[in-house]
């Protein structure tokens, strides 16, 4: 679920297609995304064991240790594009505004807490060329969780 109004527009990320913009001011710290019709999640050995859902892989998304979503009908939160300096906050399914953002602002997140761990995803980062490789469940927990933490003591000083 998106919380803020927002519209799905050309992306200003090169290459990346649409992008999610927002409508509206969100505030340092707010939610802008929150998982919700979340049915099921899957292992990532039982996604490569079958056929029909290694087909699905290319909309999938991590939430926790080694389980995914797969979201084939391309949800508008889909529309969240990548950078290496978001100004989202991945954390657990949750995207947080890192700074203050003002309407119009295109959403984007570090899609390595998205990946599989050592996964590499089909296409560069756009500013730097630098490939965007998955981070362990550890790796990704451990520095969302962290970044979280700043960010909500810097909000509510």
């Amino acid at each position: 679920m998106i919380l803020p109004r927002y519209h799905i527009a050309a992306s200003a990320i090169h290459g990346a297609g649409n992008g999610l913009f927002l409508d509206e001011t969100v505030l340092a710290g707010s939610i802008i995304t929150a998982p919700d019709g979340i049915t099921e999640t899957y292992r990532y050995a039982d996604i490569m064991a079958s056929a029909e859902l290694r087909a699905q892989f290319h909309a999938s998304a991590r939430w926790f240790e080694d389980r995914y979503t797969l979201s084939p009908d391309w949800p508008d939160e889909c529309f969240i594009n990548h950078s290496f300096t978001p100004n989202g906050l991945w954390h657990l399914g949750f995207v947080f505004a890192l700074t203050d953002l003002p309407a119009g602002s295109e959403i984007t997140v570090d899609y390595r807490h998205l990946l599989p761990p050592g996964q590499a995803e089909d296409f560069v980062d756009s500013v730097t060329g630098e490939t965007i490789t998955g981070l362990s469940w550890h790796e990704s927990l451990a520095s969302s969780t962290h970044a979280l933490a700043q960010l909500l003591a810097a909000a509510h000083r």
